[in-house]
């Protein structure tokens, strides 16, 4: 399968294109907002490593994806929701949610892909009103968190980090009742973890992510971001 080289428009070739085997379907351009916004309506998205190559964008031909009608809490995660333990907020924290995710270690990975190239194009979308996040604070201490971007009834999830236990579990599942309350009807996790998939996330083939990402993509929430029309969570 071919990688597109692309130029300075803000134009994606058809999805459907993608290497079958790592969803690469073009190399090159930048990440502007009009170039970022155009690639996630498209269901792509860029993951690349900055010091070793130009940026990557993607378009996997599985699709990892939540409904939050189709959400699965155990039992125990549950509990730990009734009992509170953490203040959840919305977008009051994003730079430092972006540098958490980018600085806390993950099992089997020895470094990161949100370069300061991603952090300052995500930072953008974020002052347009474009990309948000999630906080859980333990008293003033950020604790655990995730950040994406919305465009319709979509949530396009970039990535998430936990300094205490179920920190980041509290503000996901938190954070996708509220989404599906407001009117959001897909949660794109883009490729797949077993952590999301305890939660009911799964594999669907291109084509029904695009037709789904399409329908999503013209719902109008009740509002943009749950801390739209209030500054926390319950």
């Amino acid at each position: 399968m071919p990688i597109f080289l692309l130029d300075a428009s803000p134009v994606f070739p058809d999805p459907s294109l993608a290497d079958a085997e790592t969803g690469i379907l073009a190399v090159g351009g930048d990440l502007s907002p009009r170039r970022l916004v155009a690639a996630y309506r498209q269901g792509i998205f860029p993951w690349y490593d900055e010091a070793t190559c130009p940026i990557l964008w993607h378009a996997p031909s599985l699709r990892f994806v939540l409904e939050p009608s189709a959400l699965h809490v155990s039992r125990s995660l549950e509990k730990t929701l009734r009992r509170a333990p953490f203040r959840l907020t919305y977008d009051a924290a994003f730079a430092d949610v972006l540098n958490a995710c980018a600085e806390v270690p993950r099992p089997g990975q020895a470094g990161t892909w949100l370069n300061d190239q991603m952090k300052r194009a995500y930072g953008e979308l974020h002052r347009r009103g474009v990309a948000h996040s999630a906080e859980a604070w333990e008293g003033e201490r950020l604790v655990g968190g995730l950040y994406g971007v919305t465009l319709g009834g979509v949530f396009f999830g970039e990535s998430m980090f936990a300094r205490a236990t179920d920190a980041s579990k509290v503000a996901f599942v938190t954070l996708v009742r509220h989404l599906g309350a407001l009117g959001y009807t897909l949660i794109d996790c883009q490729v797949r973890t077993e952590h999301l998939a305890r939660f009911g996330a799964v594999d669907w083939p291109r084509e029904r992510f695009h037709e789904a990402l399409a329908r999503a993509l013209r719902i109008q929430p009740r509002c943009v971001w749950p801390g739209d029309d209030q500054g926390s969570a319950p």
